[in-house]
Formats: structure tokens, C-alpha cells, sequence
């Protein structure tokens, strides 16, 4: 039983195009993260929402008309990656495109399930041909279930929102963190990944050209994707020394989310993040960061936040920022 639908974008079919196959677009409406080998036999994997990853094949493309991909779920022995076959295809009309989008090979429950899904990402593409952003996708806000993995996948979306609009003439601004410009603290954030990543093997590259978004994230994909391949079971070795992998993986969650926190304030924004994530990695940052000496930690001492103030604001204050800085 397939799914079939069609909606109507106001933008031209290469630029449709570019939305529906490259990662950098793809973010904005659908994915966390993206990797695409765009290529007849290429393979995909984007992580749709925190802790569930869909991946497949690249069967058939026409650039600016047609892209055809088999589909399934990392984990799922029901619908396995590969098992079923989306098609997209867009359609030239007077003041856009039109996309059909058709995903086949699915029973009457997974067409259900998949159409729920695809309607309700089908209309952040709307949104996104209309204003450029979809927003934050609520969808992604918690993830169910909340483990280290799952929140760094999730807070990998706070921070890249975050970063979305920054400009070259932001790179020189001071941020919260009194040794990091802007420039300096995106070096840091990659560097953070490289190790983190590195300890279970992920090839991460960097590219210091790249706008500050798709830099992060092109490092973040590799090294989260090797992570959800091991698992947080046992230790890894990070350095020298030997570490449980959940305590690795939630360095992950406090890098993104505090260092958004750190972007945000500089450049005068709010940070878009859930109660229940923030909470949760407040958890994190109590098990990882000692409450005590700090010396060599590379965190200031823990200032006071009243308990009545967000979980976002008590992170903050517990990884040694004052919140005036905001």
C-alpha cells in the first residue's frame, strides 16, 4: 500500500531539488543529520529525529526532475533499511514546482505510520520553499528514548540552529568563554568532535572555510554516526585513559548544548531547547563535571541559580557562566 502525495513549493525544480537531496537543505526540514552519496548506487543515512536513522540506496536520479531511493530504519528488522522505495518527483508548474512524493512497498500499518510521518515533513518543506527555515521541528525537541546517544543527536539540532545565521563578521566576536572568539570556539567544537568521534574510530574532516552550520555539522555526522554503530556499552579509550562510553558520548551532549548557550549569547538570541532535554543534560554535566576543584577542568567554579529558574539556565550556571552575560 503506498503512500502518494503531492504539494506545491514556490521555488524552481533545481532548487526543489537541491531540498530534498542535499544534507545542508535538508536540515532545515527534515533531517538532524544528513549524509547522501548523490549517485545512482550512492547510499544515504539521515537521522530523522534523535535515536532513529533511515538509510537506503540511491536507485534513480535526474537532477531537477527525479530522485528514486529505498528506504527503511537502522534497528528495525520490520521495515530494515533498503526494504521499501521512495520516489520523488517534481514537475515544472506557473510559480513553482510541484513534488509528488510516492513510498512504496510498505503494509496497510507502516503506510499508516509513514504517512503521518511524511505529512507532517512534507509540510516543513512547504514551509521551508516559503520563508527559507521551517523552524525548530518539535518532533525533534526530546528524544524518546532519552539516553546519551539519543540527547546528542537531539542537541546537535539546538546548536545548529543556533549557528544557522552567523556571518563572517560574527567570527571575531567575544563569546561567554573569556579565551574564545567566535572563530576560536568553532575550532574548539571541532576539535571536542575529532576526539570524541576519534575514540570509536569516526573519520572526521574539517574544513574551516565552510559556513559555521554545515562545518559543525559535517563534523558531528561522522562521529555521531560511528557512535550509534558501537553503542554506549563497556569503555573507550579517550587519550590515554579508558572511559565508559556513556560518560564520552554525554561530553557530546554538554559540547553542543552549553556551546550553543556560549553562540547564542554573543550574537544576542535565545536558544530553542526543551525542559526535559536541558534537564537531562544538566544530569549529564553533574556526572561529568566535578562540583568541587575545577583545576584543569577547563570549567569555572559552579555559580549559584535559583531552583526556580529553567534547566537550561541551572546548566549553565552549574558549567561556571554567569547568566548576566546573556
Amino acid at each position: 500500500m503506498p503512500f502518494d502525495k503531492t504539494v506545491i513549493v514556490p521555488l524552481d525544480p533545481d532548487a526543489t531539488f537541491d531540498l530534498v537531496t542535499k544534507p545542508e537543505r535538508l536540515r532545515r526540514w527534515q533531517a538532524i543529520a544528513a549524509r547522501v552519496d548523490l549517485h545512482a548506487g550512492g547510499e544515504y543515512r539521515w537521522t530523522i529525529v534523535p535515536g532513529h536513522s533511515a538509510a537506503g540506496t540511491v536507485r534513480e536520479i535526474e537532477p531537477g526532475r527525479r530522485v528514486v531511493f529505498t528506504w527503511g530504519w537502522e534497528g528495525d528488522d520490520e521495515l530494515p533499511p533498503g526494504s521499501s522505495t521512495v520516489a520523488v518527483t517534481l514537475t515544472p508548474i506557473n510559480g513553482g514546482t510541484e513534488v509528488r512524493l510516492v513510498h512504496d512497498g510498505l503494509d496497510d500499518v507502516q503506510a499508516a505510520r509513514h504517512a503521518e510521518g511524511w505529512n507532517h515533513y512534507l509540510d516543513r518543506l512547504v514551509a521551508t520553499a516559503e520563508t527559507g527555515d521551517a523552524g525548530p521541528d518539535e518532533w525533534a525537541a526530546v528524544p524518546d528514548p532519552l539516553d546519551e546517544l539519543s540527547s546528542a543527536e537531539a542537541a546537535l539540532a539546538v546548536v545548529q540552529r543556533v549557528l544557522r545565521d552567523f556571518t563572517d563578521g560574527d567570527m571575531s566576536r567575544q563569546t561567554p568563554c573569556a579565551e574564545f572568539t567566535v572563530s576560536q570556539l568553532a575550532d574548539h567544537l571541532v576539535r571536542s568532535i575529532m576526539n570524541l568521534g576519534g575514540a570509536v574510530g569516526a573519520k572526521v574532516d574539517d574544513d574551516p572555510t565552510k559556513p559555521l552550520e554545515i562545518r559543525i555539522a559535517d563534523a558531528a555526522q561522522p562521529a555521531l554516526e560511528a557512535w550509534r554503530a558501537r553503542g554506549l556499552d563497556g569503555t573507550v579509550t579517550l587519550g590515554a585513559n579508558p572511559m565508559p562510553a556513556t560518560m564520552v558520548v554525554g561530553i557530546l551532549s554538554l559540547e553542543f548544548l552549553v556551546h550553543a548557550w556560549d553562540l547564542a549569547a554573543t550574537v544576542d538570541r535565545n536558544v530553542v531547547v526543551d525542559p526535559a532535554l536541558a534537564e537531562y543534560v544538566l544530569g549529564l554535566a553533574h556526572t561529568i563535571i566535578p562540583s568541587g576543584d575545577r583545576t584543569g577542568t577547563g570549567f569555572a567554579e559552579a555559580l549559584p541559580a535559583e531552583h526556580t529558574t529553567d534547566s537550561l539556565e541551572r546548566l549553565i550556571a552549574y558549567t561556571g557562566r554567569s547568566l548576566s552575560t546573556a
